[in-house]
């Protein structure tokens, strides 16, 4: 199952990739054609700063960050950064509105329909503000003759096209993985349902099977915990559920569309007592990793446990000093006699 999920992420980093190259040869021949054959000073050098951020940054935070969120930023970024660029066509030609058309096929690819949805209103509310400031504000922007729009728009259109079949042909390699990973998943706790129903019938009529099914109960049942804790972790690790205040056994029982008592069987199959101890552990973690980044003179420590997920101190104290064994005021004050030490 892990290989399932290696395989996603290696092929939306791929796409990432494959993008970012893209988009970055796309910008560089917009800049030549700026700045040679379309003579528009202030343009070419606005996509050539777009190629430089593109381009240099991604190098080095590619295997930082994961591709959601390195996404993320990008599908917010792009309209803000396509803002002058659609309105310094908008009288000569709208179609360089459609740069922007790509965003929700990005986003329905990596993230859930509401997400989709959400980008695609993003693009449309930035589609309308360009109209009424275009319509509302005059602006001394170079004037272009038909051949020049023409031909800058039968290149935007091909370069689209390019970039939204590079997206569809990744989408149906990455859609199908991530069904095969969800039906595993989903075979998996219905077999697991199955044999406990069987088990139950088979010791009823059969009394002599009962070894027999019990060590195919106890096989599946393995598979079933090992499948469902790994979609668990998935979860919990790339989209920080630990970070909801309000996050407990049924709302994660909804993201999953898994039953809850499932969820709890293969958290405690990982020796944890129940759902709570195993989020309180995700959180103090979590604590611990801001506790060494955090700056005190500039923020807080109730800053540091409800970015965590605690919704107040007293919760949080308890819970802290039941899993570390001492109260987050000691940690923090060992913590910076060794830091006070290794500096010194």
């Amino acid at each position: 199952m892990n290989s399932k999920k290696e395989e996603i992420k290696k092929l939306k980093l791929e796409l990432m990739d494959r993008y970012v190259v893209s988009m970055t040869f796309i910008l560089a021949i917009y800049v030549g054609i700026f700045t040679f054959f379309i003579p528009d000073k202030i343009m070419s050098w606005y996509l050539a700063v777009g190629v430089l951020f593109l381009g240099g940054p991604y190098v080095f935070i590619r295997k930082r960050y994961s591709p959601d969120l390195l996404v993320t930023t990008f599908l917010i970024c792009v309209p803000i950064y396509s803002f002058y660029i659609i309105l310094s066509f908008w009288e000569n030609s709208v179609a360089s509105f459609s740069i922007l058309l790509p965003i929700p096929l990005g986003a329905y690819i990596y993230f859930s329909k509401k997400a989709v949805l959400l980008y695609t209103l993003y693009v449309i509310v930035t589609i309308i503000t360009v109209s009424i400031v275009a319509n509302n504000f005059n602006f001394n922007f170079p004037k272009h003759t038909r051949e020049e729009i023409k031909f800058s728009d039968t290149l935007l259109f091909i370069s689209n096209i390019s970039i939204v079949f590079l997206l569809i042909h990744y989408k149906d390699k990455i859609k199908r993985l991530e069904a095969q990973d969800q039906l595993a998943v989903s075979s998996a706790t219905s077999a697991l349902l199955n044999v406990e129903n069987a088990t139950e019938d088979a010791i009823t009529t059969v009394p002599d099977s009962r070894s027999i099914i019990r060590a195919v109960s106890d096989s599946v049942d393995i598979e079933a915990m090992e499948t469902l804790f790994e979609k668990i972790e998935a979860i919990m690790n790339q989209n920080m559920l630990f970070k909801d205040t309000k996050l407990n056994l049924s709302r994660l029982s909804v993201v999953l569309d898994i039953n809850s008592s499932y969820i709890s069987k293969a958290i405690r199959y990982k020796e944890y007592p129940n759902f709570n101890t195993y989020l309180n552990i995700y959180r103090i973690d979590y604590v611990k990793k801001l506790l060494q980044e955090t700056d005190f003179q500039k923020t807080t420590l109730m800053y540091v446990y409800t970015e965590a997920g605690f919704s107040n101190q007293s919760t949080f104290n308890r819970v802290f000093k039941q899993i570390e064994g001492i109260t987050p005021s000691e940690y923090i004050q060992q913590n910076l006699k060794t830091d006070t030490n290794d500096s010194a």
